[in-house]
């Protein structure tokens, strides 16, 4: 990561506040991203230590008319984007049927059209600067229906699709695409106003395992990262789709 310039969303807890930590410490120079000031200006000291000319932005990436604007703002600040870290993401635990439609869009603006526009808005620049990398934070949830997640299941199967989709068109290009698959990860995400109480009540694996499992994915030669690796239960998923619903199914009426 030494020398590597890095923007990271979501930066000031959880996965993104361990990545920007993890990369700072091993060299590189990276630009923060999230809405809680205070909260974001504690990472950016700690990035500080090892990487100063680190910086940081207070931005709600929900109010997307504006994003594409900050990450070219990022660009000529940090010189430059050789990584792309698309890691902020907002949850909602609701039944579908009592979700309003207001609430799915929140959801699609933070979780989908946000990494869209910061994507679209640097692309042209890294295709002229070669070797870049865009890595997309999915869940788990991009890839399996979870109870009472319609919403946030819908933001991460729709940046799964687009992840696969733009590694096809950019293939060969210098520009690679990485798609990371987090399953239960010990974050604030599971404590947050507005959402019920989540189903899950199993282990969870450190935010710094996946933030590590992130650095080796910029190493590797494969698109799609599962931390910790849940793609078993993915494959069954696909391989009975109708006994996964009725097993999810009867789980919730529990």
């Amino acid at each position: 990561m030494a020398g590597k310039r890095v923007l990271i969303t979501g930066a000031s807890s959880g996965v993104g506040a361990a990545l920007a930590r993890r990369m700072a410490a091993q060299g590189a120079v990276v630009g923060l991203i999230a809405r809680r000031s205070q909260r974001l200006a504690e990472v950016l000291a700690d990035c500080r230590t090892t990487s100063s000319a680190s910086t940081m932005w207070v931005a709600d990436l929900a109010e997307t008319v504006t994003v594409g604007q900050l990450a070219l703002e990022a660009w000529d600040t940090l010189g430059g984007i050789d990584v792309l870290v698309n890691n902020a993401a907002i949850p909602k635990r609701r039944a579908v049927t009592a979700l309003d439609p207001a609430e799915v869009e929140t959801v699609m603006r933070t979780n989908f059209f946000a990494p869209m526009r910061l994507t679209l808005a640097v692309l042209p620049r890294m295709l002229e600067h070669g070797a870049s990398t865009i890595v997309n934070v999915a869940s788990v949830g991009g890839r399996l229906g979870i109870i009472h997640e319609a919403a946030y299941c819908a933001s991460k199967f729709a940046l799964c699709g687009w992840s696969e989709s733009m590694a096809v068109d950019l293939h060969g290009t210098g520009v690679s695409v990485k798609l990371i698959q987090p399953g239960p990860v010990d974050t604030e995400i599971w404590d947050q106003p507005g959402n019920e109480e989540p189903l899950y009540s199993g282990p969870k694996v450190p935010a710094q395992e996946v933030a590590d499992g992130i650095i080796a994915a910029l190493g590797s030669d494969r698109f799609e990262h599962y931390l910790p690796d849940m793609k078993a239960v993915v494959d069954a998923k696909n391989a009975g789709i109708d006994a996964y619903i009725a097993g999810a199914a009867a789980m919730a009426r529990r």
